[in-house]
């Protein structure tokens, strides 16, 4: 018998953890942190993985809600193997270090005393233990080596992988983690299986967003230069919140492009922190990790100016300058929301917004806002910015769009599918349309703590 249980604690994205029981080996997926809620709120349910320690743990990608939990997941059950790829494990130590640093000044800042949920020497400690495999090459885990493991590269971000397993009755199961299919500025698009799967697993963030049928990433980063020119060229300054991981070197290598294409003045742009951390990473990685231009390091290729260090005065957002900053969701204490207060009353300025906002994020707040209405990015109120600036949005997402999900699921045309990583909505829309194109297979969203029979 195989059962998947939900252990993330909701049908939403956020703490991503899911347990597979395939005829006895135990195999945990992904150990995330949840982005919107706090303390011991954010981890995943692990009570649910019930009196049998798991075997193998698989991290799919280093984005916190996907590995934000990892070390407690590791002291819970020292027995487990882990595993990931090389690139995951890089970038993984440095955003699992970031995430001590921001849990302790969540500690003094807002008194939850649950974090940090480990400290910097315990992560160290696991990080030890972490197994590394590479794309496609087949390897034995759970319990007496009674599962035959694949891991193949998911397109989402620097090392991020879909995992395929089979069982020991010949049942071939896929987890696609996050999952993109088009080449990104960085990372080639998705190579997984095309048949041979009798059950998916499958993300779901974009599960109820239709794209423009004219859709194109090059019309849309034409679109974006040329929105950029515009803001500099009418002596304003452009802010660009960014995640650290992943979309800050795509975009980061855009902008170099578009200076030396002439589509934009060659003006400062400022980035650094976690984003500067995560860039070393890639350029380290340039040659031994899948990439569209191999060998290419942004550093050598893209002058950037650096933020001031902690305590030190803040940035300033002045006229004629680009800030690719953090946070992509503009989170209180960090650049992008610091530097937003400034740019936001002013008509000159403009606020670029490349990717996913939680609408009850700070950026989620600026986006829902009318122009020259007022904005609290605070959730209990507080001051309120004057919404003067330009304000734009464009899709660079590192997510599979809705019908290349749609038509993956119908390629594979598996007797079950399990959908994860979605909103409610997003779930239930991906949920009605494949049971309307695939008949003979069972469509599941799992509830949490849920046992489904697979």
């Amino acid at each position: 018998m195989i059962t998947f249980t939900n252990i993330s604690g909701a049908c939403e994205i956020g703490s991503n953890c899911y347990i597979l029981d395939m005829h006895g080996s135990r195999i945990v997926l992904d150990s995330g942190m949840h982005p919107k809620k706090e303390g011991n709120e954010a981890k995943p349910d692990f009570s649910l993985i019930g009196a049998a320690d798991p075997d193998t743990l698989f991290i799919t990608h280093a984005h916190l809600d996907h590995i934000g939990t990892l070390p407690v997941f590791q002291d819970e059950y020292p027995g487990a193997e882990v595993i990931m790829t090389h690139g995951t494990a890089e970038v993984g130590a440095a955003m699992l270090h970031n995430s001590v640093n921001v849990m302790t000044a969540k500690r003094l800042q807002d008194g939850i005393f649950e974090y940090p949920f480990f400290t910097h020497g315990e992560l160290e400690r696991a990080a030890h233990s972490w197994i590394t495999r590479p794309y496609g090459e087949p390897f034995r885990t759970g319990r007496s080596g009674s599962v035959l493991a694949t891991l193949h590269d998911a397109g989402h971000i620097l090392g991020s992988c879909c995992v395929e397993l089979e069982a020991e009755d010949g049942t071939t199961i896929l987890y696609t983690g996050d999952l993109q299919f088009e080449p990104q500025s960085i990372i080639p698009g998705a190579e997984v299986p095309e048949k041979g799967i009798d059950i998916l697993i499958m993300e779901c963030t974009h599960g109820c967003t239709e794209r423009p049928a004219d859709y194109t990433r090059e019309g849309e980063l034409l679109r974006f230069a040329k929105a950029i020119r515009e803001v500099l060229e009418n002596n304003g300054a452009v802010l660009i919140p960014v995640f650290a991981l992943g979309k800050s070197q795509g975009l980061l290598l855009e902008l170099g492009r578009f200076k030396e294409q002439g589509l934009i003045p060659d003006v400062p742009i400022y980035f650094g922190g976690l984003s500067s951390k995560i860039t070393q990473i890639y350029d380290k990685l340039s040659d031994n990790t899948p990439r569209l231009h191999p060998g290419y390091r942004l550093q050598d290729h893209v002058e950037t100016h650096g933020l001031p260090k902690q305590g030190k005065a803040p940035l300033v957002a002045s006229p004629g300058n680009i800030y690719l900053v953090s946070s992509g969701m503009m989170s209180e204490h960090t650049v992008s929301y610091n530097l937003a207060k400034q740019v936001l009353p002013r008509a000159k300025d403009a606020i670029l917004f490349v990717g996913y906002s939680d609408p009850d994020s700070p950026a989620g707040r600026i986006k829902a806002t009318p122009h020259g209405q007022v904005v609290h990015l605070k959730p209990n109120g507080g001051q309120a910015y004057p919404v003067n600036c330009r304000i734009e949005n464009f899709d660079f997402s590192g997510h599979a769009s809705r019908d290349a999900l749609i038509d993956y699921a119908c390629k594979l045309a598996p007797h079950t599918v399990v959908l994860v990583h979605g909103d409610p909505e997003a779930e239930e829309s991906l949920r009605a349309t494949l049971v309307e194109k695939l008949p003979n297979s069972k469509i599941l969203v799992p509830q949490p703590g849920q046992v489904c029979q697979l």
